[in-house]
């Protein structure tokens, strides 16, 4: 069973104005994300209620998602809605020091897909393994957004 939530934090010193700038530009996850390495924005530019195509990798397999922003709320928060595993990824910036927060989520409120939870057990590893490397690549994600932002 998935873990109703995993998380991560980074603090970057950076306005909330310029992390927003980046963590926004959706087109750009495949520079940070160690899994998602590329999402596709439907439409105009990112707010609520944008869609998104998703390519996904891990070691040699490769395996495609789409997903909906949910919440958008400009500096604080940008939250999208896998539709093939119900999960909501999420990122939330709130003030901290000499810059901001930000704490990148992932969130299963009713448990993930039968299809999601078969593939993760047989092509995965498993849960407890799939959702620590969830974790390790948050933290991966997070250093590069901070990184970005921080220029």
């Amino acid at each position: 069973m998935a873990a109703p939530l995993i998380e991560e934090s980074v603090e970057i010193n950076a306005s909330a104005e310029d992390v927003w700038a980046v963590i926004s530009d959706l087109q750009r996850m495949g520079e940070w994300s160690p899994q998602c390495k590329k999402m596709i924005i439907r439409g105009g530019p990112v707010g609520l209620g944008t869609r998104t195509i998703n390519i996904n990798r891990r070691g040699p397999l490769v395996w495609p998602t789409t997903s909906k922003v949910i919440r958008f709320s400009p500096n604080q928060e940008l939250a999208f809605r896998v539709a093939e595993n119900r999960t909501v990824w999420s990122y939330t910036l709130e003030p901290a020091g000499a810059g901001v927060k930000v704490t990148e989520r992932r969130e299963v409120a009713n448990g993930t897909t039968k299809v999601s939870s078969f593939l993760v057990d047989k092509m995965m590893g498993g849960t407890t393994n799939f959702e620590a490397e969830l974790k390790l690549g948050m933290a991966e994600t997070l250093a590069e957004i901070k990184r970005a932002a921080e220029k």
